[in-house]
């Protein structure tokens, strides 16, 4: 089969001219497409993202810096400051700016005389820190030091001057735990927010107490300034400036001048003074002794000052009014008593005190050796004698004795703005089964009537059963001033038997009962209360046969806790106080719980004579809390440098060592004696056969 033949194409010039008339359409036509992507990019960078490319270019000339703004005030009922902010220079170091950190902390180290102590706390902080996390270099700084580290800047990456504001604290240690202090953001902190403000040098957020608490109503809104740098990032001029919003003012019920009182008057002694206004639950002082200076918190404390504290055998960094759980001894007996009332007891009917009574195979003894006697409800109360309360708690079983303690607050949690509270423990049947699977004895009932065994509670909690006993009602503790709160309910008891159980404490302050220390040296104002002992070691038979020892001759931790509890004035009762003096065995009479609590008192009746007296005594002790705290740090800090051989051993180095080594770590107080006994003086007896 033949193939056809091809005929061959024939090119002319027109052909030619038609074929690249074709190609170029089409290549003019990918050029034209691409011209018009490429200008609508244009058309959209400099219309539609306008602004964005005008930040970013504005970015490389002008530098954009968030002032950390003024916290709010935290303000007393009065108006008066318990935590206000000061205007201090102060220089931070930002380690993913910083090039050569070793050598720009030297050349700071120079220019602020800073100590070797701030030297190495400064090199830590800036290896634990997050790259954008500012590292405090000082504060509080001078002009002339500020000025010095301003003009060598160029020299100094990563070096951040700033002048703002720092909190202080008027009162210093006395608010420690109340209000807790400020410090800076954490890593963890930012991370969980991702606000710019939190990494901006100088800002700070709470850290404990009220501080945190109310932390986001404290913060205000960062204030803005804008500096025009060179590309080396040096300031050329300061542009405009956007002034910060200060945050929100907090008005507590707290009265600062009974705070600061009530914590110096606790004078050398770990323990807790707590008022509350009978009139509606406001809080008016939570002193909790010894403290710490918040303010050395906020600035940034140093690792001496750290190991001290929380080696000092007083605990100062422990909130005793809140987290610290005691046995209340003998100041539950009114509660007791009332619940005796309630079910159908009579005032009047007697029990006689032969100084022990056996309870199975156990011998419980009363506090004095002797026995008081024949004794009725109000006698049994003012001299606190255990006898009596041992054999009517047996009469009416336990549930009573914790319904009533519940009723008066023991054991209450309350709604309080505080991160960490401990809310003790009122024992029954139930609980005892339910915690350890085991069955409520008689002697468990025993003990608990005198306040000991499993019972505990926190001083705010003992302050609270005072005012409830004084008023008959439900008050609530408060910390905010006018807030708004529902009335309270009655405490759901006969009002004759609250006017019983107030005479009965009024004997013990003012009858010749066991505390007649409370009483308060103003005529026309007598206060209500009762006193306290709780043991902290069990009595052997052994130490009874030679005699029990005085807590004077006994190590700090195994002495027996100081407690009172009261109102006044008794018949019309305006306040309730509660002291718990932590191990002080009642060994000084002027530092110890019922004297404290009368002082305390005083104050709120008449300030010039209690100040007058607190100013006349405190010499003894060594000061306020401040100076007694300089001097300790002072001390510690050359025991420490003797230790090191970086000091000569002075003459008196064994009596230095002992004041600034004072104690080894004891950050909780011991159990509670499992066996009975306590009261307002040291035992003389208390044993198993």
């Amino acid at each position: 089969m033949k193939l056809p033949l091809l005929k061959k194409k024939t090119v002319t010039e027109a052909s030619l001219s038609f074929t690249f008339t074709r190609r170029a359409m089409v290549v003019g036509g990918l050029q034209g497409a691409i011209g018009a992507l490429l200008v609508g990019r244009m058309g959209w960078i400099s219309v539609a993202e306008n602004e964005k490319y005008n930040l970013l270019s504005e970015s490389n000339r002008v530098n954009l810096t968030l002032i950390p703004p003024r916290r709010g005030w935290i303000i007393d009922r009065n108006g008066r400051p318990l935590a206000n902010n000061r205007t201090d220079f102060r220089v931070d170091l930002i380690p993913e700016r910083a090039t050569d950190a070793e050598n720009t902390i030297r050349s700071l180290a120079h220019l602020l005389a800073l100590s070797d102590d701030e030297v190495d706390r400064i090199k830590e902080e800036l290896d634990k820190s997050a790259g954008f996390r500012p590292v405090q270099v000082a504060e509080k700084l001078t002009y002339d030091q500020f000025a010095a580290v301003s003009v060598r800047l160029p020299d100094l990456p990563g070096v951040a001057p700033s002048q703002g504001f720092s909190r202080n604290y008027p009162a210093g240690a006395t608010v420690g735990h109340l209000l807790g202090y400020v410090g800076a953001a954490s890593a963890k902190d930012y991370e969980e927010r991702k606000d710019p403000l939190l990494i901006t040098p100088g800002f700070k957020v709470g850290k404990d107490g009220l501080e945190r608490s109310f932390d986001k109503e404290l913060t205000g809104k960062p204030g803005a300034k804008r500096v025009e740098v060179t590309a080396r990032g040096k300031i050329v001029r300061e542009l405009t400036t956007r002034p910060d919003t200060p945050g929100n003012a907090i008005k507590l019920t707290i009265d600062a001048g009974l705070q600061e009182y009530a914590g110096r008057r606790l004078a050398t002694q770990s323990g807790s003074v707590v008022v509350i206004d009978c009139h509606n639950g406001d809080v008016l002082a939570m002193a909790s002794m010894p403290s710490f200076d918040p303010n050395s918190f906020s600035d940034g404390i140093s690792h001496l000052e750290w190991d001290m504290l929380s080696k000092d055998d007083h605990v100062p960094l422990r909130n005793k009014t809140l987290q610290g759980l005691y046995p209340p001894g003998s100041t539950v007996k009114p509660m007791v008593a009332l619940a005796l009332l309630e079910a159908g007891v009579s005032p009047m009917e007697t029990v006689n005190c032969a100084g022990a009574i056996r309870v199975g195979n156990t011998l419980f003894h009363c506090h004095k050796r002797r026995g008081h006697g024949g004794l009725n409800m109000r006698g049994a109360i003012a001299q606190s004698c255990d006898i009596y309360f041992y054999q009517m708690a047996q009469r009416i079983g336990m549930d009573r004795i914790a319904s009533m303690a519940r009723r008066v607050g023991m054991g209450q949690k309350f709604a309080l703005p505080f991160p960490s509270q401990s809310f003790g423990t009122v024992p029954d049947p139930a609980w005892k089964l339910k915690k350890y699977n085991q069955k409520w004895q008689v002697y468990d009932t025993v003990n608990a009537t005198i306040g000991q065994g499993y019972m505990l509670i926190n001083p705010l909690q003992m302050a609270v059963m005072a005012a409830r006993l004084a008023t008959g009602r439900q008050l609530m503790p408060n910390f905010i001033f006018g807030a708004q709160r529902p009335t309270p309910a009655s405490v759901g008891v006969n009002e004759e038997h609250l006017v019983t159980i107030r005479d009965a404490m009024s004997a013990v302050v003012n009858g010749g009962g066991t505390g007649g220390a409370a009483r308060i040296p103003l005529p026309g104002v007598m206060m209500a209360g009762k006193t306290g002992t709780a043991q902290v070691r069990r009595i052997t038979m052994a130490e009874r046969g030679g005699g029990v020892r005085s807590n004077a001759s006994l190590p700090f931790k195994l002495r027996d806790h100081a407690l009172f509890q009261g109102f006044a004035p008794f018949d019309n009762p305006r306040y309730a106080i509660a002291c718990i003096i932590e191990h002080g065995g009642h060994v000084n009479r002027i530092e110890d719980a019922p004297m404290i609590a009368a002082d305390t008192m005083t104050f709120l009746f008449d300030q010039a004579k209690a100040i007058e007296k607190l100013e006349t005594i405190e010499k003894d002790w060594g000061g306020p809390p401040a100076e007694r705290l300089a001097r300790q740090m002072a001390a510690y800090r050359l025991a420490k440098a003797i230790e090191k051989g970086e000091a000569p051993l002075p003459e008196a180095a064994n009596a230095m060592n002992a004041s600034a080594g004072n104690g080894a770590t004891a950050t909780a107080a011991p159990p509670p004696a499992p066996a009975a006994e306590a009261d307002d003086a040291p035992p003389p007896a208390d044993s198993a056969p």
